[in-house]
Order: structure tokens, then C-alpha cells, then sequence
């Protein structure tokens, strides 16, 4: 008897970390749909991100309901994801991150809001690593053009590297993005993929299939 309960010890445990290894998995697959709905609802909206700045511009990260909270001295903290464009034209595998900031001024209230940033070159998302980038200290984010009936480059000459993009209950919100630094979520990518690999090595991949992520390429490839 005691022999079966000692051999059925190892399989429970591995039975256990199963679980909690398909219970984090859910949490970043959460987050990719989540992301996936922000595009959706973005394109839903009369005036929103230009699809021509999409096609033109090669990065954008996307944070669903990013926490933006103040009294005296605000804060802002949100998980999301960022892609790159390829070479081919293709959206690459999302590489999880968070963004975190604060900023000083009277303010009070705490305020949900969705954030997507389009970025005009790519490397400035590869080139993070596992350190962060700056959001004003490094390069300012401008509010971006939102006229979806005339081509992007008709009213503006896109030099901005980053625009910014936030909403709140189906309403664009300004939104203070200077101090604010994109980290890369090491945790989220190594649970959500199961391996090790880098930001930049899944920043160079469009190779995962999963139902979540192909949905948010197809949000991003058909956005109107």
C-alpha cells in the first residue's frame, strides 16, 4: 500500500504543475484576445487609426484597459501586447509586455482607458531587450491622425515615430505618455510559449497558430 502511494506522489505533482502551467497560459491567451477586441472596437469607430497608418507604420503595441490613476501624483500601469511587421508584410508572433509611469500635477480619480501605439520603425520595439524604452525620454508619442475616410498621408506627413491612440468608454481620452516605459513581460512570453526564447527571436517569427493569435493577426491584417 505504501508502495502505491509513493508511486502515485510523482504523478500528482506533475498532474499539478499541469494545471497551474495551463491556468498562466490562460492568463497571456486572455490578454492576446483582449488585445484582439481593442482592435476590433477601434475599427468600429467613426473616427480611430487611419487603416493606411497600419499598413505604413511597422510596430504597434496594444493595452487593454491600461489603469491610469491619480491624487496629487498619477500613475499608469497596464499589460498588453506589442508585434512587429516582416519582412513578407506579415504581423509577427506578439511578444508580451506592460507599461508603467507616473507623472506629477494635481490630478485625482482613476480613469480604465485602451492604448495602442503604432510605431513608424520596428527596431524601436526589437531594440528593447530586456531593458525598457522611454516613452518621452527616448522618443515622444504624438496623438495620432484619426480621419478614416481620407488616406493617412493626405492630411499629415507621418514623421512622428510614435502615434498614440486611447479610448475610454467608446470615447478617445488624452492621455499623458512621457515618462511612461515599455518593459518586455519575460514571464508572460516564457508561459505563453512555453520556452525561453527572446523578445527578439519571437519578434523575427510568424509561426504561432493559436486561436488567439491568429484572431489578432487577422484583426490587424483586416482593421477598416
Amino acid at each position: 500500500m505504501k508502495t502505491m502511494r509513493f508511486l502515485k506522489f510523482p504523478l500528482i505533482l506533475s498532474l499539478f504543475f499541469v494545471l497551474i502551467s495551463a491556468k498562466a497560459d490562460d492568463k497571456e491567451t486572455e490578454r492576446v484576445h483582449n488585445a484582439a477586441n481593442v482592435l476590433k472596437d477601434f475599427g468600429q469607430m467613426k473616427e480611430s487609426i487611419p487603416p493606411q497608418l497600419l499598413k505604413d507604420y511597422e510596430g504597434i503595441v496594444i493595452i487593454p484597459k491600461l489603469i491610469n490613476a491619480g491624487f496629487g501624483i498619477g500613475g499608469k500601469r497596464g499589460k498588453g501586447v506589442a508585434m512587429v511587421k516582416l519582412g513578407d508584410g506579415k504581423w509577427s508572433d506578439p511578444v508580451f509586455v506592460t507599461l508603467t509611469g507616473g507623472s506629477v500635477g494635481f490630478q485625482i480619480g482613476v480613469q480604465s482607458v485602451d492604448l495602442i501605439l503604432v510605431f513608424r520603425h520596428k527596431k524601436v520595439l526589437t531594440d528593447i531587450k530586456k531593458g525598457n524604452f522611454t516613452i518621452g525620454g527616448d522618443i515622444s508619442a504624438a496623438a495620432g491622425p484619426t480621419n478614416k475616410n481620407k488616406s493617412a498621408t493626405t492630411d499629415y506627413k507621418l514623421e512622428a515615430e510614435i502615434y498614440s491612440y486611447s479610448r475610454s468608454r467608446g470615447l478617445f481620452a488624452g492621455i499623458s505618455l512621457n515618462g511612461s516605459g515599455i518593459n518586455i513581460d519575460n514571464n508572460a512570453n516564457s508561459n505563453f510559449y512555453g520556452n525561453d526564447d527572446t523578445s527578439q527571436e519571437i519578434f523575427a517569427a510568424s509561426k504561432n497558430d493559436s486561436e488567439a493569435v491568429t484572431v489578432l493577426r487577422a484583426s490587424l491584417k483586416d482593421f477598416k
